[in-house]
C-alpha cells in the first residue's frame, strides 16, 4: 500500500475529487481527516472511507476564515497523532465578471483559492518536520497554466497557487517536505455546472458543456477518481523526487 500508516488531511472532501481522494487514500493505508464546510457531505465521505476499511475523522470548517485554516490542521494532527500529508483542495469558481466586478466576491475567491492553502500549509509544516518530512498538495487548475477568458479571477488565483507551490517547494525542500500542484481540467464533479454556466444562462448550459468538451482532445470531462489517482501519486513516496511541479490532468487540454 502506497500510503501505509500515513496521516492525511484533505480539505473540500465532502464530494467530488476530495471524496474520491479520501476513499483512495484509505484503501492505500492512510488515516484521513475529512474537512468540509458541509457537515453532511463530510460525514458521507467519512462513512465511505470506513466502508473501504479506513479510518476517518470529520472536521467542519469555513476556510474563508483565517483561523479556521489553522484550526483544521491543529485539530486534524491531534486526531491523527501527527501529520504526513495535506491536500489543499478547497476552492471556488469566483465571479466571472471583469467589468462590474463585485469586490466582495473577488476577495472571497482569492481568500479560499490562495490564502486558505497558504495558511494551512504554514500550520502543517512543523508537524511534518517533526515526522521527518511530508507532502503537501494544492489543487490548482489548467486555468493556472493557461488563461481562461471566462474566469479571469479564478485563473488569477490558480496562477498564484502554481507560483506559490514552486516557491514553497524550494523553501521546504531541506525539511524533506515536498510541495506540488494538481491541475485538473474540466472534471465531472458537483461544481461542474458552475464552470459550464459562467454566463448565468441555464438555457446555454448544454451548449456550453459541448463546447468545453470539444476543446479537450480526449473529448470528455475527467472523472473524480482519475484526479484522485494523480493526487495519490504526487502525495506518495512514488513521487519522492518530485517537488514544485504543476501536473495537468486534463485529457490533453493544455497541450493543444
Amino acid at each position: 500500500m502506497r500510503l501505509n500508516n500515513k496521516r492525511a488531511i484533505v480539505t473540500a472532501a465532502g464530494s467530488g475529487m476530495g471524496r474520491a481522494g479520501c476513499i483512495l487514500f484509505a484503501r492505500e493505508g492512510a488515516a484521513v481527516v475529512v474537512v468540509d464546510i458541509d457537515e453532511k457531505g463530510a460525514r458521507g465521505t467519512a462513512d465511505a472511507v470506513k466502508a473501504a476499511g479506513g479510518t476517518a475523522h470529520v472536521i467542519v470548517a469555513d476556510l474563508l476564515k483565517a483561523d479556521e485554516c489553522e484550526r483544521v490542521v491543529h485539530d486534524g494532527a491531534k486526531a491523527l497523532g501527527g501529520l504526513d500529508l495535506l491536500w489543499n483542495h478547497a476552492g471556488m469558481p469566483g465571479p466571472a465578471e471583469v467589468e462590474g466586478l463585485n469586490l466582495g466576491a473577488y476577495a472571497a475567491a482569492m481568500d479560499l483559492n490562495v490564502r486558505s492553502g497558504l495558511l494551512s500549509s504554514a500550520a502543517a509544516a512543523p508537524y511534518m518536520r517533526k515526522a521527518g518530512g511530508g507532502s503537501i498538495l494544492f489543487t490548482a487548475s489548467v486555468a493556472g497554466l493557461v488563461g481562461s477568458m471566462m474566469a479571469p479571477v479564478y485563473s488569477a488565483g490558480k496562477f498564484a497557487v502554481v507560483g506559490m507551490v514552486m516557491s514553497m517547494a524550494q523553501r521546504f525542500a531541506a525539511d524533506k517536505i515536498r510541495v506540488n500542484a494538481l491541475c485538473p481540467g474540466l472534471t465531472d464533479t458537483p461544481m461542474l455546472p458552475q464552470f459550464v454556466n459562467r454566463n448565468n444562462d441555464p438555457s446555454l448550459q448544454e451548449e456550453n458543456a459541448k463546447k468545453l468538451a470539444a476543446a479537450i482532445p480526449m473529448g470528455r470531462p475527467g472523472r473524480p477518481e482519475e484526479l484522485a489517482h494523480a493526487a495519490l501519486w504526487l502525495l506518495s513516496d512514488d513521487a519522492s523526487y518530485v517537488t514544485g511541479i504543476a501536473l495537468p490532468v486534463d485529457g490533453g487540454y493544455v497541450c493543444r
